[in-house]
């Protein structure tokens, strides 16, 4: 019979690595319940985190069968475990008809730095495109975030804005908010596209979101690269203008530059 010790998580119990076939199927069950409600869902994640790398066959397997808010907490019981052997089911998942489970999929092969995903998550990048996504849709900008954790994309960060950047510590969260314009500018005259901006706030070491100014654009992607850079940095200095002040509150833009529109086939 498998040993078993009490678990630290919702006091349940972690089987050893080798389970038998009763351990085996009561797994299977818990794969299958990340598909129910709410509550069992989330019942059967934490248990499912708890059995740790001896549950990694089963939901690997299981997976397939999975529907979208399945496959969601299949991932982020993938991304607990750290196990590995979850990379090829990661990276099968990139090819999903769901576009969330995409995206999370992108992200966890990231953070779990799984070895042979970075041509796979071009690809996905590059079919995100091929489907006509706008480039500040979430799950372009999941991908885009992955390839830059896995060392395959490097952002172009101008010298005056790598200058202007203050280091609040590891959650950094940008750049002091009276630089914004000049983050603007500087961007822009180096040919970089802001997509968006988030404010923060800085207080007594914790970090909140602001509000900004709200402003609801949108690009026309089909246009020239020249003329989306301008746009944008009209819309972004718009944005400043309107922006939350003060000696506690930074900004974040999003940017890309011209080949992560144009990525090479």
């Amino acid at each position: 019979m498998s040993t078993s010790y009490p678990c630290p998580r919702r006091g349940h119990r972690v089987l050893d690595a080798m389970p038998g076939s009763y351990e085996t199927s009561h797994i299977q069950a818990l794969v299958e319940q990340l598909d129910g409600a709410a509550d069992a869902s989330y019942d059967a994640r934490a248990e499912l985190i708890c059995l740790g790398s001896a549950a990694t066959p089963a939901i690997v397997h299981g997976l397939p069968s999975l529907g979208g808010f399945g496959q969601l907490t299949a991932i982020e019981v993938f991304q607990e475990v750290a196990d590995p052997r979850c990379g090829p089911a990661l990276i099968g998942l990139l090819n999903s008809d769901n576009p969330t489970v995409r995206e999370w999929a992108a992200m966890a092969l990231a953070s779990l730095e799984i070895d042979g995903a970075v041509e796979p998550l071009r690809r996905a990048y590059r079919a995100c495109l091929d489907r006509a996504f706008p480039p500040d849709w979430t799950e372009p900008d999941g991908i885009r975030w992955a390839l830059t954790e896995l060392g395959a994309r490097s952002p172009v960060v101008p010298s005056l804005t790598a200058r202007l950047r203050t280091d609040t510590g590891v959650d950094s969260p940008g750049w002091p908010s009276a630089h914004f314009t000049a983050i603007i500018n500087d961007l822009a005259d180096h040919s970089q596209l802001i997509l968006y901006s988030h404010f923060w706030q800085v207080d007594a070491g914790r970090t909140y979101g602001v509000s900004g100014a709200g402003l609801d654009w949108q690009l026309d992607w089909s246009a020239p690269w020249e003329h989306l850079v301008e746009e944008s940095r009209t819309w972004s200095l718009l944005e400043a203008s309107e922006a939350p002040t003060g000696n506690n509150i930074f900004v974040a833009p999003t940017w890309i530059d011209r080949t992560d529109l144009y990525p090479e086939r």
